[in-house]
């Protein structure tokens, strides 16, 4: 238990209850592209100060952030590797102190979406090593200096695949199903320490990892008539609800993993 009287809590929510995220240090992992770097400028629009990571960090997002007047640092890092991830952290305190928000982004799909009793093993490593194995590391090793601070807000990015089965996805939809209970399981555990974790689970986004499947007419179109809002996502319709989870706006929600689908669970 924090120690906290209600009546406490209830000033700080009266204090504290904002959209924003002016004086937050955040972590973005996948921050280089897409998703990714729409939640990075999105917060650093809101006041956040970011660690922007990813394989290959990208001048372009810290650009776009250096032009709303926000501060970050861009680390090279493999999210599935234990040492670079601990490298994050490290320079994240280093440069900032502490890490208030942590986004866990950081995704990739199968290479072949084949019969799963062909799918070839190391594309199954390879997909539950950055999805599921990069995501935990990451809660891991930041979520330590959240729990030594007993605050922190971690939003992971989850599917509409963690949900329902998709044929010739099997590992990416483990992947998916395995943050959802990671987020979960982090949220009782860490609700102690005052450190909220959710999710959210999107549907197809236009970004570079559906540009084969949007330029496939007939599989686009298949896709597109079972969602009720008959379209793919912009990735900034999607921010909105990251901004939500990882804001003062909602200190009573964790263990939640919000559908950003167009509807397509609601079916």
């Amino acid at each position: 238990m924090s120690g906290k009287s209600i009546k406490d809590i209830s000033e700080e929510t009266n204090n504290k209850l904002s959209f924003g995220l002016e004086g937050k240090i955040a972590v973005v992992t996948g921050s280089a592209a897409g998703l990714g770097r729409e939640i990075a400028i999105a917060f650093a629009r809101h006041g956040a100060s970011l660690v922007l990571a990813d394989l290959v960090p990208s001048d372009e997002t810290a650009n776009q952030i250096a032009k709303t007047g926000g501060r970050c640092i861009t680390v090279t890092c493999d999210v599935s590797n234990e040492d670079a991830v601990e490298n994050m952290r490290s320079k994240a305190i280093a440069e900032y102190k502490q890490v208030d928000v942590l986004i866990n982004n950081a995704g990739i799909v199968q290479k072949s979406f084949t019969a799963s009793e062909d799918t070839p093993m190391d594309d199954w490593d390879r997909v539950i090593r950055v999805n599921l194995r990069g995501t935990f590391l990451c809660c891991r090793q930041i979520g330590k200096e959240m729990v030594q601070r007993r605050q922190g807000s971690i939003v992971n990015i989850a599917s509409t695949a963690g949900f329902v089965g998709i044929p010739r996805a099997t590992a990416y939809c483990a992947s998916k199903a395995g943050v959802v209970l990671l987020t979960k399981s982090l949220a009782v555990e860490w609700a102690r320490y005052s450190i909220r974790v959710n999710a959210i689970a999107p549907h197809y986004l236009e970004t570079e990892l559906t540009a084969g499947v949007r330029t496939a007419e007939d599989v686009y179109k298949g896709i597109v008539k079972q969602i009720p809002l008959k379209r793919f996502a912009l990735p900034k319709e999607v921010v909105g609800t990251v901004l939500l989870l990882a804001s003062d706006a909602s200190t009573y929600t964790t263990g939640s993993v919000i559908p950003v689908d167009g509807g397509f669970l609601a079916q």
